[in-house]
C-alpha cells in the first residue's frame, strides 16, 4: 500500500500541467542529490508514448551534481547551455531535494532573464505546503504538493480492512484454500494439474477487492501487485497579492487522475500588461496619474444593477439618444478594450458586435455625467467583464476591484459598496448614498380555505357570542318563569308557554337576522334584555361584514423574519432557503459575520440582484428569503407589479456607496469634495427622487375589480356548513325517534323528572298527556278559545274534567293543589262581570248539580280557557231595561255565594279522594301500573247561570 505518490502518479500530474498549459517541448535541470532517474526515464516514455494525440519532447537534462558543474558556478552554467540553443524552451523541470540548490537555480535564471514571460518554470518534485517560500523566486513559478495527507493509522486500518475483505469473501467459496494452509514449504512448485496454492487462492480475492477507507478510495493493480490509495493534489502559482507582494496562490488540483483548474490562463502568470502611453479615445488623451484630469479621458468601469445602472439597445445608427455609451464585451482585457474604443474612434462601428453596443442610463451615470462636466473630463464607459463587485478569489481580486488593481479601469462608478476588505486595496471617496442590508421576501396569495367565513373575528370572539347567546337565552327563561306577567302557566293563564327552547330560537333568529316566526317574551325584564342583545348582534355583525370581504378573497401571508438574528437563518429547517448575490459586499458582510449561515446559503447564491430576486418569483418560489443592499431591493418591491415582494425585519449593516478609484490616486480627494458638494445643494436629493419615485405596485389598481370577485371557492366552507347542518338534522331527528322510543317510556315509568314545561313543551306534553288528550284539546280550544269572533257562541256541552286541555293531567299530584285553587279564584274573582254573564238554567238542574256535589259524583261544568278568556260570550246579555235592578243584582250575589260554596265543598271532596287514592297505591307498592284518573267532581257551578232571563224576574 502505497502511502504517498507513487512516480507513476507523478508523472501523470507533470504531463496534465504541461498538457493543460500547451508545452510541448521542456528541459530539465536536475540539482545535487537528485538520484531518482527512473522518474525521468518515465516521463520521457510517457511523454513520448502515452500524451494524447500529441507528444511532449525533453529537449536536454542539465545535472548540476556533476563534479564539473558543482565546482563551476550556476549562473554562468545556465547560461552556457541556455545560449546554445537560439530559442529557449518555454517550460523548465527543476528537480532536486537541496531546497537551497533550487533556491540558487532560480535566482540565477531570474538574474539571466530565463524567466517569465520567457520561460516558465516548474517545480518537478512534490513539496510540503510549510516548505513554500517566496522570497527570491521568479513570478508564475508553478509547484505542486500533497495536502490533506492522512495519518498512518488510516493506510493501518485500510490496510486491515482490504485483507479483511478478502479472507471474508475467498471463506465463502472455499474455506478449506482460505483458511488451511496446502502448501508449507516455499520452494514447492505446485503442479499445475493440483489446486493453486492457499496464497494464490487469497491474492485473486485481493486483486478484485475494491472500497472506499479511511484514506480514500483503495484499489489494488493487478499486473503491479500494488494498492493505491486516492492522493490530492494542489498546484501553486507564484504571484504578486493586493499591495504588490509574492504570495502562492492555489491555481489546480489533481485527484482522482484529474486536473481541475480554478481559472484559465493561470500557468503562465503574466500580469495584464500596461496600457500605452498616449493612446487617445474618441477626443482627448487617455488620462494618467500625475497628469490633471481636465481634459483627458478616463476609461470607467460600471455594473449594472437597478436604478443606479440601467441599460439598454442602442438605435440604429449605434448612437444613445440618451445616456452614455458603454461597452459590454464580457472582457476585462485592457488590450481587447482599447481596440474596440480605438475602431468606434475611427467610425468603424460595424466593427462591433451588436452585443457589444449598450445605452446606460440611470442613478449612478446621471452623477458620472455631472462629475464630468464639472470636472472637464471625458469617459469611456464599459461593464465590468465577470458581472461582479469584487471579491478575492484564487489569490487575485475579481469584479470591479480586479479591473481597478490590474489597471483596467480609472474609475469604478456603480451601487459600489464601501467595506474594509475592498478599502484596504482601493481607495473610496466619501459615499453618496446610504444604505443597509436587508432581507426580502414574496407573498404567498393563500386561497380562502374552508373556514374562511370564520376568519373576520378571531376564535376566542365566536366563543364569546355562542356563550353570550345561550347565557342570555338562559336569562330570558328566568325572567319569564319568574315574572307574573310572563309567558308561563303560572304568570297568566296562555297557551303558549316560553321556554328555554322558544329562548335559544328567539337569540338565534336576532343573531342571524332570520325572519321566521318566533316567541317573544312578554314581561317588561325580558323585551329588555332581548333589546339588549339585539344591539350587541348589530355591532358584531357590522365588524364581521366589514372583514369579510377582504378575508374571503384570500390573503397575503410572508415570511415572517425578524431580521438577521431570526431562527429561520441562523438554523434553517423544513428546507427554508435563501442567499445573496456572489462575491457582493453582502456576502462578505454574511461571510465574515455569520461563516456557518454564509456556509449554507452559499449553494443558493446567485448571479446577480435581478437573478435573485427572479428566484423568489417563480412558482414554486426557488429562495424563501433574498439578502442584498437595502437601496436595491427597495426599488424592487416599487416596481414589482404584481404586489408579491416586501423587504422584512431590521435593517442591519448600515454601508454606503462610493465611486471606487485606484490606491493613492489624485482624484480622490477632489471627487469626494464635489460628492460632498452635490450632497449639501441637493443635487442628490433629486437623484433619490427622480430613479426612486415611482409609484408602488402600479398595477394593482386595475385589477381591484377582479381582486373582489369572489367565486364557489370563497365559500366552500359554507356549502360544507349546510351539508353538515342537513346531516346534523338527520341525526337529530334519529336522536328524537330514539328518545321517543327508548328514553320516554323509561321516564313514564320512573314517574320522574316529568315536568319539563320550562324546557320544552313537546316533551312535557309527551310525558304527561295521550294522543286524544292532545287531540281533544285542539278541538276545544278551537271551539271556545276564539274572544275575537264577534258573533255569541252556543253554551258548550258539560265535559268531563278528565278531558281538560292541561299541561298536565296527573291531577292526582297533591303538589299542584294550591296552584290550582288559586287559579280558579283568579278566574272567579278578577274576570269582568259583564264577560261572566250565562245564560242561567233551570232549578232542577241546580237540585240535581246540589245533589250531585254532595254525592262526589259527576262532572264539573265549568271550564276555563288557556289564553285567560272566559269559557264563551253569554248568548244573551242582559237587558238594558230591568223591572227591579237592585233585586236581581241580590240574587246574582245570593247564586254567587250559592256557587262559591259548591265549588269549596268540590275541591275539598277532590283533595280528599287524591290522598285516600295516594295512600292505596303507597300501600299496594305499584310501581308499573297504569296511574287511574280519580273521580272527577261533576259539581255543576252556578247552576241560575243557565237560567232564562225570564227566570231572574221571580
Amino acid at each position: 500500500m502505497t502511502t504517498r505518490i507513487p512516480p507513476s502518479g507523478l508523472v501523470e500530474l507533470l504531463l496534465a500541467v504541461l498538457q493543460r498549459s500547451g508545452w510541448e517541448e521542456s528541459m530539465a535541470v536536475l540539482c545535487h542529490g537528485w538520484e531518482d532517474a527512473g522518474l525521468l526515464d518515465l516521463l520521457k516514455l510517457q511523454g513520448r508514448f502515452g500524451w494524447g494525440p500529441s507528444q511532449w519532447h525533453l529537449r536536454a537534462a542539465l545535472n548540476l551534481s556533476h563534479s564539473t558543474a558543482r565546482m563551476a558556478n550556476i549562473s554562468d552554467f545556465l547560461s552556457e547551455h541556455f545560449n546554445l540553443d537560439h530559442s529557449p524552451p518555454a517550460s523548465v523541470l527543476l528537480f532536486g531535494a537541496d531546497p537551497e540548490c533550487a533556491s540558487s537555480v532560480l535566482r540565477s535564471a531570474h538574474d539571466l532573464g530565463l524567466t517569465l514571460p520567457t520561460v516558465h518554470w516548474i517545480m518537478g518534485h512534490p513539496l510540503s505546503p510549510d516548505a513554500l517560500h517566496s522570497i527570491g523566486l521568479p513570478l508564475g513559478l508553478l509547484a505542486y504538493g500533497e495536502v490533506d495527507h492522512k495519518p498512518l493509522d488510516f493506510y493501518i486500518s485500510d490496510a486491515l480492512q482490504l485483507i479483511n475483505r478478502a479472507v471474508t469473501a475467498a471463506t465463502v467459496v472455499r474455506p478449506d484454500l482460505a483458511l488451511i494452509q496446502n502448501m508449507v514449504n516455499c520452494f514447492d512448485k505446485p503442479n499445475k494439474h493440483e489446486l493453486p496454492s492457499s496464497g494464490q487462492y487469497i491474492a485473486r480475492f485481493l486483486s478484485n477487492t475494491s472500497f472506499v477507507g479511511l484514506t480514500g478510495p483503495v484499489i489494488v493493480q493487478r499486473n503491479l501487485s500494488r494498492v493505491h490509495t486516492s492522493h490530492k493534489v494542489h498546484i501553486w502559482s507564484l504571484r504578486r497579492d493586493a499591495v504588490g507582494q509574492p504570495t502562492w496562490v492555489t491555481v489546480g488540483s489533481w485527484e482522482g487522475g484529474r486536473l481541475n483548474v480554478e481559472e484559465q490562463g493561470l500557468w503562465q502568470g503574466s500580469s495584464p500588461r500596461q496600457r500605452t502611453e498616449g493612446q487617445m479615445g474618441r477626443e482627448g488623451r487617455r488620462w494618467r496619474a500625475g497628469f490633471p484630469v481636465s481634459g483627458s479621458r478616463l476609461r470607467v468601469v460600471t455594473l449594472v444593477e437597478h436604478p443606479f445602472v440601467f441599460t439598454r439597445e442602442v438605435d440604429e445608427d449605434g448612437n444613445c439618444p440618451a445616456g452614455q455609451y458603454c461597452l459590454d464585451a464580457g472582457t476585462n482585457s485592457s488590450e481587447t478594450l482599447d481596440h474596440l474604443y480605438a475602431e468606434r474612434a475611427q467610425g468603424n462601428k460595424s466593427f462591433l458586435p451588436p452585443d457589444y453596443s449598450k445605452c446606460c442610463y440611470g442613478y449612478c451615470i446621471d452623477l458620472l455625467e455631472k462629475l464630468s462636466e464639472d470636472m472637464n473630463f471625458e469617459f469611456d464607459l464599459y461593464i465590468v467583464g465577470d458581472g461582479k463587485y469584487g471579491a478575492v478569489k484564487g489569490g487575485q481580486w475579481t469584479g470591479l476591484v480586479g479591473d481597478l488593481l490590474s489597471g483596467v479601469a480609472d474609475m469604478a462608478v456603480t451601487s459600489f459598496s464601501i467595506n474594509s476588505a475592498r478599502s484596504k486595496v482601493i481607495d473610496f471617496t466619501s459615499p453618496f448614498f446610504s444604505t443597509s442590508l436587508g432581507i426580502l421576501v414574496r407573498s404567498k396569495d393563500t386561497a380562502a380555505p374552508i373556514g374562511a367565513f370564520m376568519w373576520p373575528l378571531h376564535w376566542s370572539m365566536w366563543m364569546g357570542i355562542f356563550v353570550a347567546l345561550h347565557i342570555t337565552a338562559l336569562f330570558l327563561t328566568l325572567y319569564e318563569w319568574k315574572s307574573p306577567f310572563g309567558m308561563t302557566p303560572h304568570g297568566r293563564n296562555r297557551v303558549k308557554v316560553f321556554s328555554y327552547s322558544s329562548a335559544l330560537n328567539l337569540c338565534y333568529a336576532i343573531l342571524f337576522g332570520r325572519t321566521v316566526s318566533s316567541k317573544t317574551p312578554k314581561c317588561w325584564t325580558g323585551r329588555f334584555l332581548m333589546n339588549l342583545w339585539a344591539i350587541f348582534c348589530l355591532l358584531v355583525l357590522s365588524s364581521y361584514t366589514a372583514n369579510l370581504a377582504a378575508v374571503m378573497v384570500g390573503e397575503k401571508t410572508f415570511e415572517e423574519v425578524s431580521g438577521i438574528h431570526d431562527a429561520k437563518l441562523h438554523h434553517p429547517s423544513q428546507g427554508f432557503r435563501f442567499g445573496t448575490v456572489r462575491e457582493s459586499s453582502a456576502e462578505d458582510y454574511m461571510k465574515k459575520s455569520f461563516p456557518e449561515m454564509h456556509e449554507y446559503m452559499r449553494k443558493f447564491n446567485e448571479p446577480t440582484t435581478p437573478d435573485g430576486v427572479a428566484t423568489l418569483k417563480t412558482d414554486p418560489p426557488q429562495l424563501d428569503a433574498f439578502i442584498m443592499d437595502k437601496a436595491l431591493l427597495d426599488y424592487e418591491v416599487s416596481i414589482d407589479a404584481d404586489c408579491k415582494l416586501l423587504t422584512v425585519g431590521k435593517p442591519f449593516a448600515i454601508e454606503g456607496y462610493g465611486i471606487g478609484l485606484p490606491q493613492n490616486s489624485p482624484l480622490t480627494s477632489n471627487i469626494s469634495e464635489f460628492v460632498s458638494r452635490y450632497k449639501s445643494d441637493g443635487y442628490m436629493d433629486m437623484l433619490h427622487d427622480k430613479w426612486y419615485k415611482v409609484v408602488p405596485c402600479g398595477k394593482r389598481v386595475f385589477a381591484v375589480t377582479e381582486t373582489l370577485q369572489m367565486g364557489i371557492r370563497h365559500f366552500s366552507g359554507l356549502f360544507v356548513l349546510l351539508c353538515v347542518g342537513v346531516t346534523g338534522a338527520l341525526l337529530t331527528l334519529a336522536g328524537e325517534h330514539a328518545f321517543y322510543r327508548l328514553v320516554l317510556p323509561h321516564i313514564r315509568r320512573k314517574q320522574k323528572f316529568k315536568y319539563w314545561l320550562h324546557t320544552s313543551q313537546k316533551i312535557h306534553r309527551a310525558l304527561n298527556m295521550t294522543y286524544e288528550d292532545v287531540k281533544r284539546q285542539r278541538a276545544n280550544t278551537e271551539k271556545s278559545c276564539n274572544i275575537q269572533k264577534a258573533q255569541p257562541h252556543p253554551p258548550p256541552q258539560p265535559a268531563p274534567l278528565g278531558s281538560f286541555a292541561r299541561w298536565n293531567n296527573e291531577s292526582a299530584k297533591v303538589a299542584q293543589e294550591p296552584k290550582d285553587n288559586k287559579r280558579v279564584h283568579f278566574n272567579l274573582e278578577t274576570l269582568n262581570t259583564r264577560r261572566l254573564l250565562p245564560r242561567v238554567v233551570s232549578d232542577g238542574g241546580q237540585t240535581s248539580s246540589a245533589s250531585t256535589l254532595s254525592s262526589g259524583a259527576g262532572s264539573l261544568l265549568a271550564r276555563v280557557c288557556e289564553n285567560g278568556g272566559p269559557v264563551q260570550r253569554a248568548t244573551s246579555s242582559v237587558r238594558s231595561s230591568s223591572p227591579s235592578g237592585q233585586d236581581e243584582l241580590e240574587e246574582l250575589q245570593t247564586k254567587i255565594e250559592e256557587i262559591r260554596g259548591h265549588l269549596k265543598a268540590a275541591l275539598a271532596r277532590r283533595a280528599e279522594l287524591q290522598t285516600t287514592l295516594a295512600k292505596e297505591r303507597a300501600a299496594a307498592a305499584l310501581t308499573t301500573a297504569t296511574t287511574t284518573a280519580p273521580p272527577t267532581v261533576t259539581a255543576t257551578i252556578c247552576p241560575a247561570l243557565t237560567k232564562e232571563p225570564t227566570d231572574l224576574k221571580r
